[in-house]
């Protein structure tokens, strides 16, 4: 049981690391990310702060998933 929670949490970190930046060029590309003087609006913002605490769960996801297919 523990060698598939290891392989689960690092499937996991991996999915997150392939999504997550690719829907960050997205997000920086779509017209509402920037106002009329090119400055990030909170749809900017928002969307940094979930992908950046997304980004992060997937590096503990990874951390955890090796300590338990290794230990």
């Amino acid at each position: 049981m523990l060698v598939f929670a290891g392989i689960l949490l690092l499937v996991n970190a991996l999915y997150n690391l392939i999504v997550w930046p690719r829907f960050w060029s997205r997000v920086a590309k779509d017209p509402r990310a920037r106002d009329e003087q090119g400055r990030p609006t909170r749809f900017l913002r928002v969307h940094a702060v979930l992908i950046g605490v997304a980004l992060v769960i997937a590096l503990v996801s990874a951390v955890a998933g090796a300590m338990l297919l290794l230990g």
